[in-house]
């Protein structure tokens, strides 16, 4: 065994071995800005030798959740990856454990701790086509940009590949510029699946076109990920948008119960859930093609959370003895936190806590895409089950906040940046909707609709500052809705034509999560009696799992709805719900809306027509398909 690691190893372990360890960066997740958040790499370098830890054999190590790849910047993007010895995540909490403070990474235990380190490669090249083919390898191209890592049970196995190399200027890489990608163990053949990612264009690119796959709210044991599955194969996105429920905390049981099968509390749990969500063959296919920018929602950690609790769990004594295992919420959120940044190909950006997730992309000339945290970072209490006539009452406070006044500033200060260096859209990236829509039992506290100074300071910056193409994106409802955004009760609005409205916004449905349960007549009712209550609401559907396509141009921006006819079965069926365009400068969604026709749910002024007629993303076939069950049991 020691003779192998010197045949496989040596070339490597010959280097400085903090080099090597800070090629990954899970070692200092979250914050590069302040080191003793991250894990003290000297210290586990040297236990490697001071305790004669054996190695790995090439042949025991397995890539055991494919290849995954995300934040795309102009120059670089990250990569991610798990090589272990088992499925099974790492059961040590020496990360997160004892007297560490709050969201900070202690290095003492690590000293004692059992280490193995595994030592992969990792190289990057021009990209000779859609990695879904044949191709079991790197084309036979110099590569743009290669390091090495290790990983151990310290980080659960996982690698998030550092290139800083991946500049224009010091290696001729390209911006919005496709590469493939793959990951080694040194000194063997045993490769990771072959990647394929893209990076960003270039913040003063003109650029004509940029296409994005949204999505939010997939819940394992609820269905079948087959949204991902259709929109990896038909391929028509640049980048992948994840708002967040990316994983759920809960104990869903049947046939695929989640694993753990209890609520998650601990860094082995919350681990443990990544994996058995990156276990299935259509996220693994979506992540290992395209670019992800993914934020979280509230299930990451835990339902209805905010800054001092959950709806399952609150910061008192007599909660932490008795609605779970004698864990605090500061610490679920300590371990949830831990295991997203180990599990997420998410870049660590600037920042002076590790909670952000907050963060934006130039995208050219064309856009400006601003990504959120509405749920973990600083939120104000929302409604927990049993405080919602509480929550009513103090809806309307100037106190209540989403995000927390630093991140509030930073989002009115990247609007205003956007527009003053002339990008054409400004695409806002949050987990909630944010219209205010009033439904049969009133308004939803849980969204923006309870924190209405919020909504109003948004749309008091938009409109002092005559701030126009606003998109927001939305999930979290696990139903579609499409609205003209308005300031309500403040700007003059006409329903008909769009006049006075300054975006608009699209949420969409849930990947699998559990919308309406009603049958599709019942559920169109639903939405129908929805689009009479609201004036700003165009759309509105509750029947379909799925996702949207948003294909951002210089001229307009023009959104494709599509919907899951089941989940209870992995199927490659993908149904078109509705089309929606809005020309730059309109600030509204195009007349007649959705060309004045859509598959289901209700549509303003249009016509509903059920048609069935689906593609198959496997066969490129069309035909009428119908199913009997929408969800899988759960029981």
């Amino acid at each position: 065994m020691h003779m192998l690691i010197t045949l496989g190893l040596g070339a490597v372990l010959a280097l400085p071995a903090s080099a090597s360890f800070d090629g990954n960066l899970n070692y200092d997740s979250p914050s590069r800005l302040h080191p003793r958040l991250g894990i003290d790499v000297p210290i586990v370098a040297r236990r490697s030798y001071k305790r004669g830890a054996i190695a790995f054999l090439p042949s025991q190590l397995n890539f055991t959740h494919g290849v995954a790849s995300g934040d795309p910047y102009p120059d670089s993007v990250i990569l991610w990856t798990r090589i272990a010895p088992s499925l099974v995540a790492s059961d040590s909490n020496v990360t997160v454990e004892g007297t560490v403070p709050l969201y900070n990474h202690d290095t003492e235990p690590y000293i004692k701790a059992d280490a193995n380190p595994v030592c992969v490669n990792w190289k990057v090249t021009r990209a000779t086509g859609n990695s879904t083919g044949n191709s079991t390898g790197l084309n036979s191209t110099a590569p743009v940009a290669s390091g090495t890592a290790y990983t151990t049970g310290d980080i659960d196995y996982t690698v998030k590949a550092r290139n800083p190399v991946l500049i224009v200027e010091a290696t001729g890489l390209a911006p919005f510029t496709a590469y493939n990608y793959q990951f080694t163990v040194c000194g063997s053949n045993n490769a990771s699946p072959l990647g394929l990612t893209k990076t960003a264009p270039a913040s003063d690119a003109d650029i004509d076109q940029l296409k994005f796959a949204v999505f939010s709210c997939s819940n394992y044991p609820n269905g079948y990920f087959n949204a991902y599955g259709n929109a990896a194969r038909k391929a028509q996105q640049d980048y992948v948008v994840h708002l967040g429920d990316y994983i759920y905390e809960s104990a869903a049981k049947g046939p695929r119960a989640h694993n753990p099968p209890r609520l998650l509390f601990s860094l082995f749990d919350y681990r443990t859930r990544h994996g058995q969500y990156r276990t299935d063959p259509d996220l693994q296919l979506l992540s290992k093609d395209f670019a992800w920018i993914a934020t979280w929602d509230d299930h990451e950690v835990a339902n209805n959370g905010y800054r001092d609790g959950f709806s399952g769990l609150n910061n008192t004594e007599e909660s932490f003895r008795n609605d779970g295992p004698m864990i605090s919420v500061d610490q679920r959120k300590m371990n949830a936190v831990r295991a997203y940044f180990e599990w997420m190909p998410i870049r660590q950006v600037d920042m002076d806590d590790n909670l952000r997730i907050w963060r934006s992309f130039k995208m050219g000339k064309l856009m400006d895409f601003i990504v959120l945290d509405t749920r973990n970072y600083d939120r104000s209490i929302t409604t927990l089950g049993w405080n919602n006539d509480y929550i009513d009452l103090i809806a309307d406070d100037a106190s209540r906040t989403l995000m927390g006044s630093r991140q509030e500033n930073w989002f009115y200060n990247q609007l205003s940046e956007s527009s003053e260096r002339g990008a054409t859209w400004r695409v806002v990236g949050n987990q909630i909707i944010f219209s205010r829509i009033v439904e049969g039992f009133g308004i939803n506290g849980d969204n923006w609709n309870g924190y209405t100074a919020n909504r109003n300071r948004t749309l008091k910056h938009l409109y002092d500052n005559n701030i126009g193409n606003n998109v927001f994106l939305a999930g979290d409802s696990h139903q579609n809705w499409v609205s003209d955004l308005v300031w309500l009760g403040e700007k003059e609005y006409d329903d008909t034509t769009g006049a006075g409205a300054l975006g608009v916004e699209f949420a969409g449905t849930a990947v699998s999560s559990t919308g309406n349960r009603k049958p599709i007549n019942g559920t169109d009712a639903d939405a129908r009696a929805r689009i009479d209550q609201n004036p700003v609401l165009q759309w509105q559907d509750g029947y379909y799992r799925g996702y949207f396509l948003m294909s951002v141009g210089k001229d307009r921006i023009e959104t494709q709805f599509f919907g899951s006819p089941s989940v209870a079965s992995r199927n490659a069926y993908d149904l078109p719900l509705a089309n929606f365009t809005v020309l730059a400068g309109d600030n509204r969604l195009s007349r007649p809306v959705a060309g004045g026709s859509v598959e289901s749910g209700s549509l303003r002024g249009g016509e509903v027509e059920h048609t069935n007629l689906t593609l198959n993303t496997e066969t490129g076939e069309w035909d009428i398909v119908t199913f009997e069950q929408m969800y899988l049991s759960t029981r």
